[in-house]
């Protein structure tokens, strides 16, 4: 669990996150250079879930070695889907990080959306429903990986 209390925001104790797959943790299939490390080093302390459309057919190969679930989104609108997914899970115990308007109910409704600037670029309306937009998917996980980095952000 990755907890932290941000003034003016949350106490947050996130469970899970959930990550978008293309143009999130990938573009055009291909996981970003550097993501399998932050990903080992987060599972030791959070739950990973990779959601995806899988359009490239590229993920469950790219992602098989980690330690992590990936899910296939097959049902229309992905949006809907990805947003029961967390719903399940239980959205106040939940991190999710996206770039495409598919993305955008699940930022909107957990504890703690990041919207990610990458090579697809980002869809405005998943930067109108994150807390927080980052460079790039990287930039993201540092966050995470050392939470006190929110604050600045975050606190009122």
């Amino acid at each position: 669990m990755i907890s932290i209390s941000i003034p003016g925001f949350a106490d947050l104790a996130l469970h899970y996150l959930v990550l978008d797959y293309n143009g999130t943790l990938a573009l055009d299939g291909l996981p970003v250079p550097g993501l399998h490390a932050h990903i080992m080093r987060l599972a030791q302390h959070i739950e990973i879930h990779v959601l995806t459309a899988d359009t490239n057919r590229t993920c469950a190969q790219q992602m098989r070695n980690l330690p992590l679930t990936v899910s296939i989104i097959a049902a229309r609108p992905e949006d809907d889907a990805k947003r029961a997914y967390i719903d399940n899970l239980g959205p106040e115990k939940c991190v999710c990080i996206g770039n495409g308007v598919n993305d955008r109910l699940m930022l909107k409704a957990c504890a703690l959306g990041i919207a990610v600037m990458g090579g697809e670029g980002t869809a405005v309306p998943a930067c109108m429903a994150a807390d927080i937009v980052a460079p790039g998917i990287l930039q993201a996980l540092h966050m995470l990986e050392n939470p006190t980095r929110l604050l600045a952000t975050l606190r009122n």
